[in-house]
């Protein structure tokens, strides 16, 4: 963990140098197009489930939030997590930051500070964590993460027990050599997604070189990974 964290500070600050310029682009452009505030903070669970504030790019209106009950019926996935496909709570310059991922690069101040590592389970509302099965709070035993096996394997699913099951596999088999892979693919899966959504639809990415291994999964809630290669291998 030491080494982890190690890496996630010299990562998240060589990271922050090379991007400075799309850092003030963005910023500029959420001015021009919405005005402040340029960043969004929300409160998420942490690990060892204590809260902390997240920073993204401010992709939505102001009053995003608290109008969310307005549209909650038209939620595109299964279980409390929210995600609408054509949310009208998002602004026209957060489309293009979303789509390239570019609203959630803030959230590497988050990772030098120590609040969240660079690889790990995305962390969760406190509104959602209420709702979690008991066995889903496994993943406050590990840093919350800007990217993980959900970034890479589940983002675009609906399922709600996919991003259960990745998330478990994570925190059971968890080593360090499985932080490098996800942050080597991370990029690439990033902007495969960007293409997909710009109608231009690659070949799936896959990640079989990861070598997950399903998580061990209660009886009754089992999830069918025939058609998903194993993607981690446990820690030595």
């Amino acid at each position: 963990m030491r080494l982890k964290r190690l890496i996630d500070i010299v990562g998240s600050f060589l990271i922050i140098v090379l991007l400075l310029p799309v850092f003030a682009v963005a910023s500029v452009a959420i001015l021009i197009g919405s005005g402040r505030p340029i960043f969004y903070r929300q409160t998420r669970v942490g690990l060892f489930g204590e809260p902390f504030v997240m920073v993204k790019f401010r992709s939505m209106t102001t009053n995003a939030h608290s109008s969310i009950d307005v549209i909650r019926d038209q939620n595109d996935r299964s279980g409390p997590l929210f995600k609408m496909a054509n949310d009208p709570r998002v602004t026209g310059v957060g489309r293009v930051l979303r789509k390239l991922s570019i609203d959630e690069l803030p959230q590497l101040f988050n990772v030098l500070a120590g609040t969240m590592s660079l690889v790990g389970p995305r962390p969760a509302l406190p509104d959602e964590v209420e709702t979690f099965p008991a066995e889903l709070r496994a993943r406050e035993s590990v840093p919350q993460g800007l990217t993980g096996l959900w970034q890479l394997e589940g983002r675009m699913d609906a399922d709600f027990e996919k991003y259960r099951s990745l998330d478990l596999s994570y925190v059971e088999n968890w080593c360090l050599r499985l932080d490098l892979k996800i942050l080597v693919k991370t990029p690439f899966v990033v902007a495969r997604q960007a293409l997909r959504r710009t109608e231009v639809v690659p070949n799936q990415p896959s990640i079989h070189e990861l070598d997950v291994k399903p998580a061990s999964v209660p009886k009754g809630n089992a999830v069918d990974f025939k058609s998903t290669a194993s993607l981690l291998e446990p820690a030595e």
